[in-house]
């Protein structure tokens, strides 16, 4: 008996180390926040109420945003505005783009993951970044080359899914859009074949894994009081976090080295190929005229309609949002204190009545239609892409690549739903993935 009171004691001490820190945590979300100021938007609850409907967040944000279009949850050291009031977008992205940032509580979140890459950084080394990047991007090079690369692994999509619809057997689209989508980003971007898509790279296939439970874990600490002190002790998800960070790092750091080793023997070497002499030959292959059988002005006008539609709903990124360096006051009233955190809901804003009329959660291309042809909406409404001066770089890139597979594949396949009575649910992520995939059987059409 005498043995268990020192267990009793170091219980009871842990118990009421645990009660004062949760005490002191309450006291500081709830103190200097103007709760009942109502030059302030209206409190819904607190960073760590998200908890409670963390497995579908963006829903519950969604159904929150009907009530209330710009609302705050309340955090340690400051307040979370959330917001679906186009103005108040427009204002923070654009209107006043250098009186908001990163912010440090974001960057000290993702930064062990997105280190200080274009996505995580501000100020000086943004905008070198973004100014590399933004050429980059705009070279005729790129652009012909990332065609042929998406073309390619179009068709080796499509043999997959024809293995599939030959076997008769189910598929997770997600998945295989996925490796077919890192594919030819290492292609285009590194030179690299990855081989996601037909499954021959281990190595690939692990850091496709790595990195989508990175992302997941990542975001988590958004809701984690304790993330910080499970990092420093390696326990829980900070340990799992660390581990997948460690295979992206030494799949990338491998990646790295053979690449500079490949372009140090092309240097003695008489036979280099660059990106523009391998579209070149590719070119000779694809002659134009397919182009113009394929691609009539109505058929592409109603397909870049249907994908706009489709990220109108179920944007890449559905959250995102800045950090405020000074006080201010957002175009709807409501007032913000520096430090504040402003985000704005774009999974949450494709279904505001408000915002895209009373049949805002109907899928509809042709509200992008005029007359036949697509005319696009402002991009604070359509926020898929960021908007400002951090609007998406690969923008075009991404559509390029989406016109090209969607085309390849609905030219040689119906696609059914495994089940039509299942319920689709997202993981809270940076980006929206469907939880569990989405199974699909594939009938050939000739």
């Amino acid at each position: 008996m005498h043995i268990l009171i020192p267990i009793f004691i170091f219980i009871a001490f842990s118990l009421l180390c645990l009660l004062i820190i949760f005490s002191l945590l309450i006291l500081k979300i709830y103190t200097g926040k103007s709760i009942k100021d109502p030059t302030y938007p209206p409190v819904n609850s607190t960073v760590f109420g998200q908890l409670f409907y963390f497995n579908r967040l963006y829903d519950y944000q969604t159904e929150v945003a009907r009530k209330q279009p710009t609302f705050r949850l309340l955090a340690p050291s400051q307040s979370e505005i959330y917001t679906t009031d186009t103005r108040n977008i427009e204002h923070v992205l654009k209107t006043k783009f250098d009186k908001y940032s990163k912010g440090k509580y974001n960057q000290d979140i993702v930064t062990d993951l997105f280190g200080q890459g274009i996505f995580a950084v501000d100020g000086e080394k943004w905008k070198q970044q973004r100014k590399l990047a933004s050429f980059e991007f705009s070279t005729r090079v790129l652009r012909d080359f990332s065609c042929v690369v998406f073309r390619r692994n179009a068709a080796k999509l499509v043999n997959a899914i024809s293995e599939f619809a030959v076997a008769g057997r189910v598929f997770d689209m997600q998945d295989i859009l996925m490796r077919c989508t890192l594919d030819s980003i290492f292609k285009v971007g590194f030179g690299v074949d990855l081989n996601c898509l037909d499954g021959s790279s281990k190595e690939g296939t692990e850091f496709m894994k790595a990195f989508d439970d990175s992302n997941a874990l990542v975001y988590r600490r958004y809701v984690d009081p304790f993330w910080k002190l499970k990092r420093f002790l390696n326990i829980g998800t900070e340990a799992s976090l660390k581990n997948n960070i460690k295979i992206i790092d030494d799949f990338v750091h491998k990646l790295i080295s053979t690449k500079r080793n490949q372009l140090n023997l092309q240097q003695y070497s008489n036979d280099k190929e660059d990106i523009l002499s391998r579209f070149l030959l590719a070119s000779e292959k694809d002659p134009e005229k397919m182009n113009d059988e394929y691609l009539r002005d109505i058929i592409l006008n109603f397909m870049i309609a249907a994908l706009t539609e489709t990220l109108r709903l179920y944007p890449a990124v559905p959250m995102d949002g800045r950090c405020a360096e000074t006080d201010d006051i957002l175009p709807d009233g409501f007032s913000l204190k520096k430090g504040d955190g402003v985000y704005y809901m774009a999974y949450a804003m494709g279904r505001m009545d408000y915002i895209w009329g009373d049949d805002a959660e109907e899928f509809r291309p042709e509200r992008w239609l005029v007359n036949g042809i697509f005319q696009p909406e402002s991009p604070f409404k359509f926020i898929a892409f960021h908007a400002g001066p951090r609007i998406c770089l690969g923008k075009d890139f991404a559509y390029r690549q989406m016109k090209i597979v969607s085309m390849a594949v609905l030219h040689f396949f119906h696609l059914k739903l495994a089940d039509e009575t299942k319920n689709v649910t997202y993981k809270t992520m940076f980006t929206l993935h469907i939880d569990g995939g989405l199974h699909l059987r594939a009938i050939s059409r000739t």
